[in-house]
Order: C-alpha cells, then sequence, then structure tokens
C-alpha cells in the first residue's frame, strides 16, 4: 500500500522528494525495497502531522506536504492543489483540499470529515457532524438540503505547511476541540493558525481504514493492471 501512496504522490508536480515518515521497521524495509526513502520517527506522536514535524527536522524545505500512507488512490493533482495557496502567498501558513459532498449518507456518517470556509477560503471549522446544517427539517433534511445546495464539503486529509509553521504547530499543546472530534487541524485553528481549503474537482479516492474498505480498494485497481499486494493498515 505505501508504494502505491509513493508513486503517486511521486508523480505530483511541484514535489521534489518523496520521504515515508515511520516508527515500524516493517514500512521503512518495504519503503527500501521499492527503491524509496524513509525515515524512523517517535511511536509517540499525536498524529500524522506531529510525525511530519519531526521529519521536517531532518530536511530543508520551504513547505511540505503530508499525506497518510493509507491513502493508495490518492489523486496527484490533490497535491498539486495543496501546493498552489503558497505561489506568490507568502502569508499562507498551511493548506488543505476538499471536495464537493454529493450524497446524503456521506454528509451523514462520521468518517467523512466536513469542512466550512470564509470568503477567502479559509478554514473556519471540521467535523465529523454533518456541517452545514440548512434549517428545515431533521438531521437528514438538512444533509440533504445542504448537499442540493452545494454548500457540504468533504476534506481531504492531507496537509501543506510552510516548514516554520508546522514546527509551531508540533509544539502546541493537543486543544479541547482536536481531542472531541479526532481531528489534528482543529489544533491549528484553535490556535489561530490559518488554513487555506483549496477546492478540489478530482476523485477524492479510497482511504483504506478497515477491510472492507481495502476489498474496495482492490476491486477499483484490478482493472487497471495495478498490483494489488496491498496490506490494511493505519497510514503512516
Amino acid at each position: 500500500m505505501i508504494q502505491h501512496v509513493h508513486e503517486r504522490v511521486s508523480r505530483a508536480r511541484g514535489i521534489d522528494r518523496v520521504l515515508v515518515a515511520t516508527d515500524d521497521e516493517r514500512i521503512a524495509d518495504a519503503v527500501h525495497r521499492f527503491g524509496g526513502e524513509a525515515v524512523m520517527t517517535s511511536s509517540a506522536h499525536r498524529s500524522g502531522s506531529d510525525r511530519l514535524a519531526e521529519a521536517a527536522r531532518m530536511v530543508a524545505a520551504d513547505v511540505i506536504v503530508g499525506v497518510q500512507g493509507d491513502e493508495p488512490m490518492i489523486d496527484p493533482g490533490a497535491v498539486e492543489a495543496a501546493l498552489r495557496p503558497f505561489a506568490g502567498d507568502a502569508s499562507v501558513e498551511a493548506a488543505t483540499v476538499c471536495t464537493p459532498l454529493r450524497g446524503v449518507e456521506e454528509m451523514l456518517s462520521p468518517h467523512v470529515v466536513k469542512v466550512v470556509v470564509d470568503a477567502r477560503g479559509r478554514a473556519l471549522y471540521f467535523s465529523r457532524s454533518p456541517i452545514p446544517h440548512v434549517r428545515g427539517g431533521d438531521l437528514r433534511e438538512a444533509a440533504r438540503l445542504a448537499v442540493e445546495r452545494g454548500l457540504a464539503r468533504r476534506h481531504l486529509g492531507l496537509y501543506a505547511w510552510r516548514r516554520e509553521a508546522l514546527l509551531r504547530f508540533a509544539a502546541l499543546p493537543a486543544s479541547a476541540l482536536e481531542e472531541a472530534e479526532g481531528l489534528e487541524q482543529l489544533r491549528a485553528l484553535e490556535h489561530g493558525l490559518g488554513m487555506q481549503v483549496v477546492e478540489f474537482d478530482g476523485d477524492p479516492g479510497v482511504a483504506v481504514d478497515t477491510p472492507e474498505d481495502l476489498e474496495r480498494v482492490r476491486a477499483l485497481l484490478a482493472p487497471m493492471g495495478a498490483r494489488t499486494n496491498l496490506e490494511t493498515g493505519q497510514g503512516r
């Protein structure tokens, strides 16, 4: 699975180097076998961005993108979209990507993270709950209206950071909203670190979080003639 992610991220324009940050020697060994580069990090990190920050201290880069290792179908265009806000705008400290939500079930699912933004495209809030809530009925009806009116946005869990902002983020204490929702990006918002959200029109892909997700990804990759030696596991 890591190889699929590595290969797709490597195709993104604007990426100069791809590193796999892990606390598991087995993952590092797998990366080395396919010719990739891996760095060992602590097993005590609270989130992928905290792990990314440790790896960032080992490299010289102005902007660093973090992609989870459980995204074997990630579109390289999503990585490119996350990089876009940094071009010519020194005020951007962090960026992420969203895509329109087109179904009520996804809007209602706690496994699908939603995001709302301000007029400048900066994140106002991320939640596992269906946001925004459109008045006019029960929860399902509110979700339907939000999707129908084009207000519902799905957050894709990849982040681009200016190196200094990433290191500041990792030094911050865990926040109450971060712990309540289980969403690391809320730590940034609670501490006043702005995050630009870029609309992405491509396929959001399928993250492998469960055995069912694994079988779905295998079925999707098989017609493309892709290798299907995927193993389930948490992204690192």
